[in-house]
């Protein structure tokens, strides 16, 4: 199971975190992306990191930006977003394994 948590309503230039919780698996073993999908387009990767917490990778629009980080010891993975703009409006969503959870909404607005 993939659970996402902490999305919400910021200003343009606020910060959030994202929260993926797992549990069923041997989520230490696997690599976990974060994905978001903004209204009408296609689903895009943003951010992942391998199952050590090494080899990060972001997509140009978010790096500097986010942060992506996993803790193995809670079976959860985090996205740090900073600075965030109005084109990060999206939902969110954690894979790990192929399993995906609901997603959580980010919405930047003014």
């Amino acid at each position: 199971q993939v659970v996402e948590s902490g999305g919400g309503l910021v200003q343009p230039g606020g910060s959030l975190r994202l929260s993926c919780a797992t549990s069923g698996f041997t989520f230490s073993a696997f690599p976990v992306r974060w994905y978001r999908q903004r209204a009408g387009e296609a689903r895009e990767v943003v951010a992942t990191i391998g199952s050590d917490g090494d080899t990060p990778y972001y997509i140009d629009s978010v790096k500097g930006r986010f942060t992506i980080s996993r803790d193995n010891a809670k079976s959860a993975a985090y996205l740090d977003m900073t600075n965030l703009t109005l084109e990060d409006t999206a939902m969110y969503y954690c894979s790990v394994v192929g399993l995906w959870g609901q997603g959580t909404q980010v919405t930047v607005s003014a």
